[in-house]
């Protein structure tokens, strides 16, 4: 297991090192062997390993202080939460770097660009490789420098382009999750000035209020990176990026590794109090209320997505509040969602990235009738709108559900006054998207629809096997939260 792990950081890295250094029409034959090897890697660790219990390996162990404890280390650490977290990211990873060696070209209607691919791979590939890095690390200060390199991805990525719209969106992400980063790095220092020790589990060793404000500082951390209020800005704007990159950035990395990183805490740490879990049920409900709100004003199907995902995330961190106040089955489903809002999420953007590529919009208001002129994307759009919005037998459905009966388990005051607004967000968002919908692909074709088509092999092959991942997600992270006792 050791040597694989190895592998899975260090085939990415030389995809890496060669996508950088090569020109880009050599990109794809570059950075797909790696990507695909890394994939293989994957199948392998989850073929062989024991998904059900847990791993902790030390790599590398430093008495950085005498008082320290446990001495400072540097390795790996597998669990059902891990494994989660890999599948995705590598998965997602695979797939995107598929559909972007079409995307990325001069028959890209909307922004023909085959001279950035290198460059666009590169930072991709990174990306992955950042992301394992958070799924794997055993310790928070690990998980910090992993962190804070999604950042650095993020930005580079968001800013491919280089306009104007895409320098300033590229910025924009920086500064607001640098300053999420400022958070975790307080975080950090009082957890060791009070406990000496950078374990996840660490925080019950702290007095209560002291758990209270540190808890608060990565929940603090968490929120600019998964762009929830009053942070949530900087994810809108970076739709500028590639559709490829928005969605990897949406549906396996950098936003996940906020929630994940929350979810990592209140794993570790069951005796955080009643009023943490307030903290975070409520300002996710603030969250996806106000995403809900502004989804009534976007004319950009891929902003309409962007303010989908804000919600989503919420969803998650809805489910972990409510966790963290007493219902085990909440944290379950807020966790399910990480994975079932991915495949729904990256099917709908690579959706709208085939129809941009064909027909160089993605305004609502210049598309009608797409059904006609591109079935297949008009049928993948619906499977994974069905799926975000929580219609059986698709991802979501499984999550939300779990979500109401927590809610609705937990009772009181507390668990009916969150219920009402989450399920007014559920029906309004299931109202608006099936509007959307209807309006983008039926009715008659518009000019811009009318030069769409069903995209090249190697895009809808993606699209397919996405809509496969709706259906089967679902049943792996249902195996992989059995797997976890609370």
């Amino acid at each position: 297991m050791d040597t694989l792990i190895i592998l899975l950081f260090v085939i990415p890295l030389m995809g890496v090192v060669l996508a950088a250094f090569g020109r880009s029409s050599q990109a794809d034959r570059l950075a797909l062997p790696a990507i695909s090897a890394t994939l293989i890697v994957l199948l392998l660790l989850l073929a062989t390993a024991d998904l059900a219990t847990p791993v902790v390996r030390v790599a590398i162990s430093w008495n950085w202080l005498q008082d320290m404890q446990p001495p400072l280390s540097f390795g790996y650490q597998l669990d059902p939460l891990s494994w989660l977290l890999l599948t995705v990211v590598v998965v997602l990873g695979f797939l995107v770097f598929i559909f972007s060696r079409t995307y990325l070209s001069d028959q890209n209607k909307e922004h023909p660009d085959a001279e950035g691919k290198a460059r666009h791979h590169a930072w991709l590939m990174l990306f992955v490789v950042a992301m394992i890095g958070v799924a794997v690390s055993p310790n928070l200060l690990q998980l910090f420098f992993f962190w804070e390199t999604t950042t650095l991805c993020s930005w580079a990525l968001i800013s491919h382009y280089r306009n104007a719209e895409s320098l300033r969106a590229g910025f924009k992400a920086l500064l607001m999750t640098f300053g999420g980063g400022i958070f975790f790095a307080l975080g950090l220092v009082l957890l060791f000035a009070q406990t000496r020790s950078f374990e996840f589990s660490a925080l019950r060793d702290l007095p209560q209020t002291w758990r209270f404000w540190v808890f608060g500082c990565f929940a603090v951390a968490a929120w600019a990176k998964s762009a929830q209020v009053p942070f949530f800005t900087w994810l809108p704007d970076a739709m500028a990026a590639p559709t490829t990159v928005s969605m990897y950035l949406h549906a396996a990395a950098m936003v996940k590794a906020g929630v994940f990183l929350i979810a990592r805490l209140t794993l570790a740490n069951q005796e955080l109090s009643f009023g943490a879990g307030v903290l975070l049920a409520v300002m996710a409900v603030v969250t996806m209320i106000t995403a809900l709100l502004l989804f009534f004003y976007q004319n950009d199907l891929k902003r309409l997505l962007a303010y989908s995902t804000i919600a989503h995330l919420s969803y998650v961190l809805f489910g972990l509040g409510l966790g963290v106040m007493g219902s085990g089955l909440g944290w379950y489903a807020g966790v399910m969602h990480i994975m079932n809002h991915s495949a729904a999420k990256g099917l709908l953007f690579l959706c709208v990235g085939a129809v941009s590529y064909k027909a160089g919009t993605r305004q609502i208001s210049e598309l009608s009738g797409l059904a006609r002129t591109a079935p297949l994307i008009a049928g993948a759009f619906f499977v994974g709108m069905l799926a975000l919005l929580g219609v059986p037998p698709f991802s979501c459905f499984y999550s939300k559900f779990y979500l109401l009966t927590a809610a609705v388990n937990l009772g009181g005051v507390a668990g009916f006054t969150l219920l009402i607004p989450f399920i007014l967000e559920m029906v309004v968002a299931f109202a608006w998207f099936l509007h959307i919908g209807h309006k983008v692909f039926f009715g008659p074709v518009s000019e811009s629809a009318g030069r769409a088509a069903n995209p090249p092999l190697s895009m809808s092959v993606v699209l397919i096997l996405l809509m496969l991942l709706t259906l089967a997600a679902p049943y792996f992270a249902l195996h992989l939260m059995r797997c976890i006792g609370m």
